[in-house]
Order: C-alpha cells, then sequence, then structure tokens
C-alpha cells in the first residue's frame, strides 16, 4: 500500500442525510426484477471501465471496489429482500464501445444503476442513452465539468441528464487548484501546457491555464500530442527550449509517462504535473527514476489516511483482490452504494416491494441521497455534481506517490 503524510484534509458538509429502512418482500410485479431463489429480488449493479487496455489498472480497481460495495451489501442485508448483483461490461476506454454497454445495460431490467464510466469521453456517448431509459449513472471519476453542467458552463450552467451523477469532483476546481498550487506553493512562474486532445485532457489543460494565467503565470508553449504514439521526442525538444519550468499535462498515464522520460531525457529538468489521469502506479513505472519530483493532483483526500476509509481498506484487503482499487476505489465505493442508498429508499416508499417503475425512482432518489462514505460525505448537488470538493496534490517520491497537500479549491 502506498505511503502517504496528509497535510490537511478538509471535508465539504452537505445536510439531509436519508433515513433509510427497508421493509420486506420482492414486488411480484416488478419492472422484470427476478426472484433471487431465495424468497428475495435481484438488483444487477453495471459497471463499465476499461478493463483491458492501457488503462486497466484504474479500471479494475473501479470493478473490484464495486463488487466490494456489493458483497458488503448482500452480507449486512442492507436492503431487506434485495440480492445486489454485479454485471461489468469493458468499454477499452472507447466512446463506441461505451455507448453499446449502455444500450446492453439498458436491456437487462435487473440492472438499476451503473458505475463508470473513467473516461469522460465515454460517458458523454453513454448519457442519453441512460437518460432516455431513465437508468441512473454514477461516475466516480468523470471530471468534466460539461457533462453535468452542458457544453457552455463556464457561462451558463445547464444540466441536461437528469439520470447522470458523479462522486468525483470537476475539472472546475482540479484545473484551477493545480494552478494555484504550482504558482502558490511550487512558485513556478513558466509553463508549458500539452493535451491529448480528448475531452478529459483537453479540458483540464483548458481550466488549469485560465487560472495559471489569473495568478500571472507565463504560458510559454502549448502543443497536442497524439495519444496512439509513444514518440514525444519533437514536444520534449520544445519544451526544452522554451524555458519553462513546469510542464502541465492535460491527459492520463500510459503516455504521461513516457512523455516525463523523454522531455528529462531531451534536458529539461523540470517537473511534469496532471491530473487524477495520471496518478496511477504505473505512471512512476512508465516514468521511470526521472519521474521523481512530478506532481499530480487527485480528486479527495488520500484514502488510507481518512478515518472514513479504514474498514473499506480492511475489507478491500480481506477479499484478496488481485488489483489495487487505485485513484478511484473509494469513489467507486461510494458511488455503488449511493445506487444500493437509493434503491433502500425506493423499497421502503412501496410498502418493502420494488415497483414497476423501479428504475425512474431509483434515479429521482438518487438526487437525496446523502450519507457518510470511503471518501467524506456523499451527496449530490443540483447538476448531479459531488458536493465535496475534496483535492490533494502527490508527489512522485521514492519510487511512490506521496501526498503533499489536500484542500479545496479557492476561486
Amino acid at each position: 500500500m502506498r505511503q502517504r503524510s496528509l497535510i490537511a484534509v478538509t471535508a465539504a458538509l452537505a445536510a439531509g442525510a436519508l433515513t433509510l429502512t427497508a421493509c420486506g418482500s420482492r414486488d411480484e410485479g416488478g419492472s422484470g426484477k427476478s426472484d433471487s431463489g431465495s424468497g428475495g429480488t435481484t438488483v444487477v449493479i453495471g459497471i463499465d471501465a476499461p478493463l483491458t487496455g492501457d488503462l486497466s489498472a484504474l479500471g479494475l480497481g473501479i470493478k473490484n471496489s464495486v463488487d466490494l460495495a456489493a458483497k458488503i451489501a448482500n452480507k449486512e442485508q442492507t436492503v431487506d429482500g434485495v440480492t445486489f448483483k454485479v454485471e461489468a461490461l469493458d468499454d477499452q476506454a472507447q466512446p463506441s464501445s461505451g455507448q453499446q454497454n449502455a444500450t446492453k445495460f439498458v436491456a437487462n431490467d435487473e440492472v438499476l444503476g451503473v458505475v463508470g464510466p473513467l473516461n469522460s469521453s465515454v460517458a458523454e456517448s453513454m448519457q442519453k442513452v441512460f437518460d432516455d431509459a431513465k437508468l441512473v449513472q454514477v461516475s466516480p471519476a468523470n471530471t468534466n465539468p460539461s457533462l453535468s453542467q452542458g457544453t457552455d458552463w463556464q457561462k451558463t450552467q445547464t444540466r441536461t441528464y437528469k439520470s447522470y451523477f458523479r462522486t468525483a469532483t470537476t475539472d472546475a476546481v482540479q484545473g484551477p487548484f493545480a494552478a494555484q498550487y504550482l504558482y502558490n506553493d511550487s512558485k513556478k512562474r513558466k509553463v508549458f501546457v500539452i493535451d491529448d486532445k480528448k475531452t478529459y485532457g483537453a479540458g483540464l489543460a483548458a481550466t488549469f491555464t485560465a487560472e495559471f494565467k489569473k495568478l500571472g503565470g507565463k504560458v510559454v508553449g502549448t502543443e497536442h500530442i497524439d495519444p496512439e504514439t509513444k514518440d514525444f521526442s519533437a514536444v520534449a525538444t520544445k519544451v526544452k527550449s522554451s524555458g519553462a519550468d513546469v510542464v502541465y499535462y492535460g491527459g492520463e498515464y500510459p503516455q504521461a509517462g513516457p512523455l516525463s522520460k523523454q522531455i528529462k531525457a531531451a534536458g529539461a529538468k523540470i517537473p511534469l504535473v496532471g491530473g487524477d489521469g495520471i496518478y496511477s502506479g504505473d505512471f512512476i513505472k512508465l516514468a521511470g527514476a526521472s519521474g521523481t519530483g512530478d506532481l499530480a493532483t487527485s480528486v479527495g483526500a488520500p484514502v488510507e489516511e481518512l478515518p472514513s476509509a479504514k474498514e473499506f481498506v480492511a475489507n478491500y484487503k480481506a477479499e484478496k483482490y488481485k488489483e489495487d482499487y487505485e485513484a478511484y476505489g473509494g469513489y467507486s465505493y461510494d458511488s455503488a452504494w449511493a445506487i444500493i442508498e437509493a434503491v433502500k429508499k425506493v423499497v421502503e416508499d412501496n410498502d418493502g416491494k420494488l415497483p414497476g417503475d423501479a428504475r425512474e425512482k431509483v434515479t429521482a432518489a438518487m438526487q437525496n441521497v446523502s450519507f457518510d462514505g470511503v471518501t467524506g460525505k456523499v451527496s449530490f448537488d443540483e447538476f448531479g455534481d459531488a458536493t465535496n470538493k475534496q483535492l490533494t496534490v502527490y508527489a512522485v517520491e521514492n519510487g511512490d506517490w506521496n501526498d503533499v497537500k489536500s484542500g479545496t479549491y479557492t476561486g
């Protein structure tokens, strides 16, 4: 397990916790919900994530954490008369696959909620499919603001899809938080900004750039890379000649690791900084020894050091999953538990049974879900965004990610 020393942790608070006590048996006329064979109803929680390919380390952490939530809910009989099962589909970080997966989940009447996806670009392809079916989606990892607040979110916030929620905070917060840390704490003044042209990376780079300029920093160069290649020597040369004292990268670890390594090899001995998309043990492997000093921001406080997460960490270890829960484990567990809580509320309000319009009712109930989760207080604002705006800066030290500062963005 990674070692980290927490400097400061703040938690956003939200009022109005649901009092949830489920009552009883299944609804014989429930909308396609099958008898589990033990006098109860089966409810499936779908999981969409990259389970193979370059981003599978993060995706498998998401899958395992949702699986753990379902197992705990069944063990504790959190919803009387309901057995939770999980169905995981691999989107390979591709929007087209995500859309196909969304269609598959909609076609399965037992699915009452889906956790995922990892990538904001994949989420864009899924939202309408889920919303048309009134099937709730809770992402533990999407950070692009447009998903919840509309494409013109910087001017006017409009919620397009009422079935979309997330437990991770957005890049409207994460990008500026990184800019403030680099300018105020690290005293960086000249940045070279690179992104992978994808929804997540480009959006994150844009919010970072705006805040860094606002603070008085200078952008001495910008570049877009092709995420399908691993040869970034031309970009590395531009970084070296720019005189930048830091590189900000909007993208994910499969490209960020080699990019960092090649920038240092070109003679620019400056840190590469990115968002939660590079916060993975695999980044350190790819960057090698020269990655020491590189930085990443990630949503929330370090899971291992939150009192609320101790039980999650212990239970995850006890299940002996082959993969680490990675950056989004706690958020994935909380996303699944939010679905479980919404199902519980619907069952309670329907005399201990699932109603025929369970999906619509679960989506409506999600808006008012509020509980103390692994990552702190879990609740949602009017856009379906997490009310918890906690973020942490991590640095690569001694071959591991170590947290150096936690807090909230002050806009």
